[in-house]
């Protein structure tokens, strides 16, 4: 499997401004609750403390896992889609055969995925049920619940 990961141009900017946010309001939050629970008192006895410790932990973690996805970032641009397959940031109209109705996706990362939005990730079962494949045909895809079949009706940008 690649290490790249596909994003669109605000997904790109979505990401970087996030970690921006993490680095700089974000960091002096994190140090601000520490030295608040650190005028507590005794450390070895401070939950307070030890919470903002773990909070702090978890709040550079976030930072390296979005620094990481960055740094794989390719950011697509709409006139390089191939629409003759499904392949990532397209959007496939696909008809559910057994419920006998229609659903329009764009396949995007997972860092973009967003079911309100009908954006769906690539890396879900339907979306790598569905890349690769062509205008006209039915795909058998494996779901948590069985298996679902759909017939890619169109694709587009």
């Amino acid at each position: 499997m690649s290490d790249k990961v596909y994003l669109t141009k605000e997904g790109m900017d979505n990401l970087r401004s996030e970690l921006n946010e993490l680095k700089s309001t974000g960091r002096q939050q994190m140090a601000q609750a520490i030295a608040e629970a650190r005028e507590k008192g005794d450390l070895s006895e401070n939950a307070e403390y030890d919470a903002a410790k773990e909070a702090q932990g978890l709040h550079e973690l976030k930072i390296s896992q979005l620094e990481e996805t960055l740094s794989k970032a390719v950011v697509l641009k709409e006139e390089s889609i191939d629409t003759s397959k499904v392949t990532a940031l397209c959007k496939v109209k696909i008809m559910n055969l057994k419920m006998k109705r229609e659903f329009t996706y764009t396949l995007v990362s997972e860092s973009e995925a967003d079911i309100k939005q009908n954006k769906i990730s690539v890396g879900s079962p339907i979306g790598k049920g569905l890349l690769g494949h062509k205008i006209g045909e039915v795909v058998d895809i494996q779901v948590p619940n069985g298996v679902m079949k759909f017939e890619i009706l169109d694709i587009s940008i």
